[in-house]
């Protein structure tokens, strides 16, 4: 009898074990959330904050068992997805017959995202998984999409822009088997590609040329980081290395500025300086000049914004939701939160001057050249004499001063490596217990940081974060880039919450192709245009937007890729595509943000107007949409009104509203009239209809286009025709 009495306790245990392994452990393991371990014997009696987890044998009185119960304040697991109800009875069953718990559990993460992606069986392609899961469902497939409509598809989303007509006719003609492939490795290696998809990554980084608030000062450096993002993409950087480079270039490739025989700077040392500039992700962060009245505040600020960045971006994790308390659905305790914080801890801003030690000597010997300009200046202001003969002397003064040394704004170290404590509630002063730099114990146990005690010392804490994100045991790193790609292509990401990879964030459609394109990703030494390549080759991104109504309706919002999604265009890309229709677009890359010109209206928008001095030059105007400054408290209009992100925060995807403002600004701006005159006057003499339709959407009109265009062309001018072009659908939306 007492045989089988313990029979049925080992087999009771044996499926308690198992849930608590797939369902608890990832937050009541090592990451100890609430102080709760539930890994062994005694963690399960010792408890956590809220007292032991089980009382053995009486369910009834368990935390545990009335937690994922889910009945009063305590609900377990957090999230969506609670226990079965058979689960549950599982748990009572065990606490009941004694909550027996042989050795410890494993320790192996039980949520999804946090296990490492492993390559599937099921297939070796992109292809392979879509075919087989439409196919499950009984779905057909869309055809191909023609050929004019793969190239403006491939151009916008490889290029923001929508392709010539000479090029649309070039792939189209083109009769070689490899003609859709070449035309894809045309797009990557062009300049535009990396404009285009640096863009993204701006946008998820919180990128913009000044701080926001009342005061929104500038970062007059901003755009040197910028330009190095455009520059990665286009140099098809590795994205682990991509990575390091943000968080740690200063740590991990380490440099002098001295010259090695030559006035000619060292390649290796410029290539090194250029690296330090991807640090300046850090100092572009959205904050009041206020929190500067106390260096706690403004420190404490600074690295929770840092820390906050690097989940959303780099993780796909909430993880500033730990700041205050532990993470109320994920494995992230703020005892971990502020152990990344103190990762920081000794890193500051840093204005550098780029160039050799040389350069920097050198730079000062022009000085009483600025002198006597700014001593003008001065003059001029006083008052008194005649003005107009100081304003020439001023400008005379100023084109023989030298141009600013160039300077970039990165990450540097501080003479102390101040303390890190938990703050309570997040406020700085409220201190509590001190912890140590590390990382999310959940993900992995990153490299061991060994620092010197009672002497000063160069941390190297950023270089372990890198090393501990870019690892390859980390699961999220390629998993959340991957997805991010994806969603480039279609619209939506294999995971739809693609900044949240947590339990709060939506389950992967597809997490066996998810699985795939990541370990594809790593194995191909983290290569994006190999990815992106990957993706445009598949039949999956080549099919027609168009599908049966009865495929539409099993499958609304096609999570199982029947078809390719009909997408708007977003802000950039319509306001870039405008002036390339019209024929005015200025492909001058990099530099300082341009200052474009505003209407008398929308520059009341602005607090102090005066802090809105245009760029002279009206060609630079003209320039892309990722060249023009971004003021936080002033947003482009024309950019605002089709959803431009916020860049307080990291923007994952661009939201795309259809709002009355965004047809108003298309017909009746100043913006829009003047492109509609410049495409005029492109597209006049023979045939300008045809000309209009090539230009704008890469084919030739219908015969009722034709007919319908014509009869409005004999009503009205020719600039208005063109304004009407720009006002169609096909024109801001790409099938």
């Amino acid at each position: 009898m007492k045989f089988w009495l313990l029979f049925s306790v080992v087999l009771a245990a044996q499926p308690a074990r198992a849930i608590l392994e797939s369902k608890c452990i990832v937050c009541h393991g090592q990451t100890r959330m609430s102080g709760l371990d539930l890994r062994d014997a005694e963690g399960l009696a010792r408890g956590g904050s809220r007292g032991p987890a089980v009382v053995a044998g009486n369910a009834e009185a368990s935390l545990l068992y009335r937690a994922v119960r889910r009945e009063g304040e305590l609900k377990m697991p957090p999230g969506r997805e609670a226990l079965s109800s058979a689960e549950v009875d599982v748990v009572r069953d065990w606490i009941n017959a004694g909550a027996r718990f042989d050795g410890t559990v494993s320790k192996t993460a039980s949520w999804w995202s946090f296990r490492a992606p492993v390559r599937p069986r099921s297939g070796n392609s992109i292809d392979d998984f879509v075919n087989a899961r439409a196919a499950a469902k009984g779905l057909p497939l869309a055809a191909e999409a023609s050929r004019a409509v793969l190239a403006r598809r491939a151009y916008f989303d490889l290029h923001g822009l929508p392709p010539t007509p000479e090029e649309v006719d070039a792939f189209v003609g083109d009769g070689s088997a490899n003609a859709y492939e070449k035309l894809i490795d045309n797009l990557l290696a062009s300049p535009r590609y990396g404009e285009r998809w640096g863009r993204y990554w701006l946008d998820l980084v919180r990128y913009a040329d000044t701080s926001g608030f009342e005061t929104d000062h500038f970062f007059v450096n901003a755009w040197r980081f910028r330009d190095y993002v455009i520059r990665a993409f286009n140099a098809d950087k590795p994205y682990d290395v991509f990575v390091r480079e943000q968080i740690a270039a200063d740590e991990i490739w380490p440099m002098d500025v001295d010259l090695e025989g030559t006035s000619k700077f060292p390649k290796e040392k410029e290539e090194n300086q250029n690296r330090r500039i991807a640090t300046g992700l850090f100092t572009i962060g959205s904050f009041p000049i206020e929190y500067t009245y106390y260096g706690d505040q403004f420190r404490t600020e600074w690295a929770a914004e840092a820390v906050d960045t690097i989940g959303a971006a780099f993780l796909g994790l909430t993880v500033g939701c730990a700041r205050c308390h532990d993470h109320k659905f994920d494995a992230i305790s703020q005892r971990d939160y502020y152990s990344m914080t103190a990762l920081f801890a000794g890193s500051a801003e840093r204005e550098i001057q780029l160039g050799s030690l040389f350069d920097v000597q050198t730079s000062t010997r022009s000085f009483p050249l600025l002198a006597q300009a700014e001593a003008y200046k001065q003059m001029a202001r006083r008052g008194g004499g005649n003005r107009a003969e100081l304003l020439q002397k001023i400008g005379e003064a100023y084109l023989r001063a030298p141009a600013r040394p160039p300077m970039a704004s990165v990450l540097g170290h501080e003479e102390v490596v101040r303390d890190t404590h938990i703050l309570l509630k997040g406020d700085f002063k409220n201190r509590g217990a001190k912890v140590e730099p590390g990382f999310i114990a959940a993900l992995n146990a990153g490299p061991a940081i060994n620092e010197p005690k009672g002497v000063r010392f160069i941390p190297e804490r950023r270089k372990a974060l890198a090393e501990w994100l870019t690892a390859k045991d980390n699961p999220l790193l390629a998993r959340v880039m991957v997805n991010r790609i994806w969603q480039g292509h279609f619209g939506e990401g294999l995971v739809r919450t693609p900044n949240d990879f947590g339990r709060q964030g939506e389950a992967p459609t597809d997490p066996e192709l998810l699985d795939w394109l990541a370990v594809e990703f790593a194995e191909k030494r983290y290569s994006m245009k190999a990815m992106h390549k990957a993706i445009l080759l598949s039949a999956a991104y080549r099919r027609s937007s168009v599908a049966p109504e009865s495929v539409l309706r099993a499958d609304p919002e096609n999570l199982y890729l029947t078809r390719q999604n009909r997408r708007r265009l977003d802000a950039d890309a319509i306001r870039d595509s405008t002036l390339a229709v019209a024929g005015t677009l200025n492909l001058k890359m990099g530099g300082v943000g341009v200052i474009p010109k505003l209407t008398a209206e929308e520059l009341q928008a602005a607090r102090m107007p005066n802090l809105w001095p245009v760029h002279p030059d009206p060609a630079e105007h003209n320039r892309r949409s990722v060249y023009l400054q971004m003021k936080r408290s002033l947003t482009l209009p024309m950019l605002q009104i089709f959803d431009a992100p916020d860049s307080a925060t990291s923007c994952a995807r661009r939201e795309r509203s259809t709002v009355a403002p965004q047809a108003l600004a298309m017909m009746n701006s100043e913006f829009s009239s003047a492109r509609a005159e410049e495409f005029a006057k492109r597209v006049q003499g023979a045939d300008p209809i045809g000309k209009a339709w090539k230009i704008a959407f890469g084919r030739m009109p219908s015969t009722d286009e034709r007919d319908t265009a014509a009869s409005y062309l004999e009503r009205n001018s020719l600039p208005r025709l063109c304004l009407l072009i720009l006002n169609m659908s096909e024109f801001i939306y790409v099938d």
